[in-house]
């Protein structure tokens, strides 16, 4: 048996359901990027989808594109990377929303409208003091007045207004709120009619009520990664556990199939414990195709060992294994070699 990535869909759902109650009334979206930190983007959105979840965003527009044809056209799938125009193409064709954070990318957006004959959902990003990417404050009222004049037009409907917090420390989140606020009032004063705004990502969707707007876009929480060196949150969990086959027993210690050429980080060597159906154990060392831990009473080849997941066997959270390296738990996810299997379970119950 080789090593595996076990996605619990049951999991998402229920991490879905804790963040909605939590959030609302703001709507939830779902992000994938990164391929849904390396667990699967389609497992991910089609598991929301089925779940009520009607907002999914992307990053990249090749993404959100597979996402269409795989959820059809009900869903709503916004991509906000900076894109070549025929990208920009496509994506208007395929109904995404397009977040904008330049007056250049604002242009192309439209002229690719204007020369599809086709109307184009916008949401412009403002520059709140992070930047990554948007319209600085100086140049917004004649963002927001272009992209009317195009609506007027019938290239474009300008449905959103958003941002990024930095989530460096409250004061910095408040005075970027404050800078949104502004950047939301002018547009709607210009004649902007605004479906939606959306500021907050997952810590602060969670733990700051005050800077939500319709929407928040949350990604790590979903699938029960918290945040570096945050507190672990009761109602959450993670979705995936990574599993490996003992492959050899030798003394006090036991190799299981799986190493540092498949993802897993060498310099979590004798620094964790990872789960067995004996609970707990240390992990001693990490090579390049085997990893090597302490061994426990009845221990048979074959028996399965979890190197990270929800902890039911004594193993720690994918954020515990990354804040011990130093990285956030996205990475530890996303480093994982391709080749390793990824196997949902569980039904995916529709309850939308």
């Amino acid at each position: 048996m080789p090593p595996s990535i076990v996605l619990r869909s049951s999991q998402l759902i229920a991490n879905l359901d804790a963040l909605r109650a939590h959030t609302a009334p703001a709507e939830l979206m779902l992000v994938v990027k990164d391929d849904a930190y390396g667990l699967g983007a389609n497992w991910a959105a089609e598991t929301a989808v089925h779940a009520g979840v009607r907002w999914i965003g992307t990053y990249d527009v090749g993404t959100a594109l597979a996402l269409r044809e795989a959820l059809g056209p009900e869903t709503r799938l916004f991509a906000w990377a900076t894109s070549a125009d025929d990208e920009v193409a496509h994506a208007i064709r395929g109904d995404i929303d397009l977040g904008v954070g330049s007056m250049d990318y604002l242009e192309r957006v439209i002229a690719a409208a204007e020369r599809l004959g086709r109307n184009v959902r916008v949401h412009l990003k403002v520059d709140t003091g992070l930047h990554r990417n948007g319209i600085a404050p100086a140049e917004w009222a004649e963002a927001v007045r272009r992209t009317l004049g195009a609506e007027r037009a019938g290239s474009v409907r300008l449905v959103g207004v958003w941002s990024h917090l930095a989530e460096a420390s409250d004061a910095e989140d408040d005075a970027a709120q404050a800078l949104f606020h502004i950047a939301v009032r002018e547009a709607e004063e210009l004649g902007a009619r605004l479906e939606h705004t959306h500021l907050t990502a997952s810590a602060a969707a969670w733990e700051r009520p005050e800077l939500r707007g319709s929407l928040v876009r949350v990604g790590a929480f979903c699938y029960g990664v918290r945040s570096a060196d945050g507190p672990e949150i009761a109602e959450l969990a993670p979705v995936a556990s990574l599993t490996a086959p003992v492959v050899a027993i030798d003394g006090d210690g036991v190799s299981v199939g799986i190493g540092s050429l498949d993802g897993l980080p060498s310099s979590l060597s004798g620094r964790v414990t990872v789960g067995t159906p004996a609970g707990a154990r240390a992990l001693l060392s990490i090579g390049l195709t085997s990893t090597r831990i302490a061994s426990w009473a009845g221990v048979a080849v074959g028996d399965e060992v979890v190197l990270f997941g929800p902890g039911r066997t004594g193993e720690s959270s994918p954020t515990t294994l990354a804040e011990t390296i130093g990285t956030v738990g996205e990475e530890i996810l996303t480093r994982l070699a391709p080749g390793i299997q990824r196997r949902a379970t569980d039904e995916i119950v529709d309850r939308a």
